[in-house]
């Protein structure tokens, strides 16, 4: 894999960026806090009263307990959609991975272009999110900036796999599909915010397939510093990685048949 090759299209992506990160950074804030206030701190008052969601949030209030769920589904969010639309701009419009296919480029530079991209957007979206949070008593934490990176971890679960879906694909009609079938039933259901184990048992599974869920659960511990046994850890981790990895091969292999063949 050619490192500096890939540094030179995430360099690229970054001066696209520099005109945009205004509209970007200020989503990333506006959008969790909107969240926060609505749920965390709307809805989160009539849960507090209940006097049994403590147990059912592991004694966490309810706005202590949405937080790192938006952390998560914000980064898979983001994934999904720098995954989709952006890859097959990419590839069928703005045609750039056409032009890099006609240097010396190889796919697994442009994968792995990707992926740093992806990383990088995360990363900036999760920090935003973190800072969103310091301004709510019942979460502010140093934890939560702890939790960045395994969002991170889980919008490249969601991104690679979606990106080898989207060097497939000639038109977006499945992209639709994918956001109303795939991506919003998780944000609702993916554990960000109700446990999952108040779903029934069908509806549970699906959520425990997803990375999102694992995601999550990541999240929440490290940004309530809830404790997790070390295997339960790397179970978490090693299945984000697993979706990342396999996403990547099989985006190389297929932007290798359709722009190097």
């Amino acid at each position: 894999m050619s490192t500096p090759a890939a540094l030179r299209i995430v360099e690229w992506n970054l001066l696209i960026f520099k005109k945009l990160w205004r509209a970007s950074i200020a989503s990333s804030f506006l959008q969790p806090l909107l969240y926060l206030l609505a749920m965390g701190v709307g809805v989160g008052a009539l849960v507090n009263r209940n006097s049994g969601s403590s147990a059912a949030l592991h004694g966490l209030s309810y706005a202590a307990f949405v937080a790192p769920g938006l952390l998560a589904t914000t980064a898979m969010t983001l994934g999904t959609n720098e995954s989709l639309w952006a890859v097959l701009d990419a590839l069928n419009w703005g045609r750039q991975y056409e032009a890099m296919a006609a240097t010396p480029l190889e796919p697994h530079d442009i994968v792995a272009a990707h992926a740093l991209w992806l990383t990088l957007r995360c990363a900036i979206a999760g920090v935003c999110v973190a800072l969103v949070m310091q301004l709510f008593a019942d979460v502010r934490s140093w934890g939560i900036f702890v939790a960045v990176p395994a969002s991170v971890l889980g919008g490249l679960a969601f991104g690679l796999p979606l990106g080898a879906w989207s060097v497939t694909r000639t038109r977006d009609m499945s992209f639709p599909v994918i956001q109303r079938f795939i991506i919003t039933p998780l944000f609702l259901f993916g554990g960000a915010f109700f446990p999952v184990t108040q779903m029934p048992l069908g509806v549970r599974w699906v959520a425990y397939i997803s990375p999102l869920w694992h995601t999550v659960e990541l999240c929440r511990a490290w940004a309530t510093s809830t404790a997790l046994t070390t295997m339960t850890t790397l179970g978490h981790i090693g299945y984000l990685l697993l979706w990342a990895i396999v996403g990547a091969i099989l985006m190389a292999r297929f932007t290798q048949r359709r722009l190097f063949a």
